[in-house]
């Protein structure tokens, strides 16, 4: 009889180092690690990645590209809705995870796996967003969570790994670092506390640039395709300016929120670029498009942020939430100026052909062109009715 295969989802790292060598160790199966790259990854720590897998002893290893498809199902929604957790966080790590998570299951699916391993612990939101998704596309595939089931300490990981042949430098890191198209977070000691700040040291970007500089983004309906007069593909603009705005250290912040399973959850994060796309972009917005467009985005924005932070991406609603988000964004077109400076940044002004403060009718604080003084009065007296009409009936002190 062949072995059994077990398909597990490979960064790299400390948990999913483990995995390797556990998994085959305790069901003697053949183990093949996936690694869905969504756009955190150079050319090189891929090969280097690969090369860690196999000597791990993976039978194999694949890497599937997946950062445009990322791009286009994820990130230019997250943009399109201005969407930030708790008005902090950009959704940098679980954006990812859920988008991976599909094509981890998709792929087990193809090869005949007979399970689905993956890394997580049994503390934070990644174990919910792997196996919700996985339930759903694979469901009839046996999900093992050896760093969950075990209740592992990173301490217990490293010896155990030595105990096996295997001594990695970056294993005792103070710090965990995901780096990703859309954001890095990091976690260490101070994060697992409610009042000490991430040291200097932690934060993979550092201070190299002094001298503010303007630069100048361009959208169109409502995604960027242009920085400084120069246009790039999305991918390419976020990526460019994420390595221009992280040399003046932009980006860093903590998140603190409520994870899936009902507990409070802190992060350190760095998104240059995603937080100023997105604050760019909505700047634009509250000039190109209406009062209640604006209300309404807001709404439907949060939610689809809510959902795809708790691993929701497969909820059919999702897409109905996309096909408005998209549906608002024909009149986002133009150039917003953004100023950077070392360790923030500030929208100076946009200059746009579907610019609203640029109609006719008048301008605000001065001089209406489309409306008489009588015409306001008797518009706020009707507009006043329902509160006279409440006050009436309803006596108050």
């Amino acid at each position: 009889m062949s072995k059994k295969k077990i398909v597990l989802a490979f960064s790299g790292g400390l948990d999913t180092s483990y995995c390797v060598p556990y998994l085959k160790e305790q069901y003697d199966a053949q183990i093949h690690t996936v690694l869905i790259d969504t756009g955190g990854f150079t050319e090189q720590q891929l090969a280097e990645t690969e090369e860690h897998a196999y000597n791990l002893g993976a039978d194999s290893h694949q890497t599937l590209q997946q950062t445009e498809a990322f791009y286009q199902k994820v990130i230019r929604y997250l943009i399109f809705g201005n969407v930030l957790k708790n008005d902090t966080y950009p959704l940098s790590v679980s954006s990812e995870r859920v988008f991976q998570a599909v094509g981890i299951a998709k792929y087990a699916q193809n090869i005949g796996a007979d399970a689905i391993a993956h890394g997580s612990t049994g503390a934070g939101n990644d174990q919910v967003r792997f196996d919700l998704v996985f339930n759903v596309i694979a469901a009839d595939l046996d999900i093992i969570t050896p760093i969950r089931d075990q209740q592992l300490t990173r301490q217990e990981e490293v010896k155990f790994l030595q105990d096996h042949g295997f001594d990695f430098e970056w294993a005792e890191s103070k710090y965990s670092i995901n780096k990703g198209l859309w954001g890095t977070s990091v976690g260490g000691a101070e994060t697992l506390t409610s009042d000490q700040p991430l040291p200097e040291e932690a934060w993979p970007s550092q201070l190299e640039q002094q001298e503010s500089q303007a630069i100048e983004l361009e959208f169109e309906n409502g995604e960027p395709i242009g920085l400084n007069d120069t246009h790039h593909h999305p991918i390419k603009l976020i990526k460019q300016l994420d390595e221009l705005a992280s040399s003046y250290a932009i980006g860093r912040d903590v998140h603190v929120g409520d994870t899936i399973i009902g507990i409070k959850g802190r992060v350190g994060f760095e998104a240059a670029a995603p937080l100023i796309l997105i604050n760019a972009h909505k700047h634009l917005e509250k000039h190109v498009l209406t009062k209640w467009q604006l209300h309404w985005k807001d709404q439907l924005a949060d939610w689809y942020g809510m959902m795809l932070h708790e691993g929701q991406y497969l909820d059919p609603v999702m897409r109905n939430i996309e096909g408005f988000l998209e549906d608002t964004q024909d009149t986002v077109n133009g150039t917003v100026t953004v100023r950077l400076q070392p360790y923030r940044f500030e929208i100076e002004g946009i200059s746009s052909p579907n610019d609203l403060m640029n109609a006719k009718f008048g301008d605000y604080g001065e001089m209406n062109k489309a409306w008489s003084g009588e015409d306001v009065k008797g518009f706020a007296k009707i507009l006043s009715n329902q509160i006279n009409i409440h006050q009436s009936v309803n006596s108050y002190d």
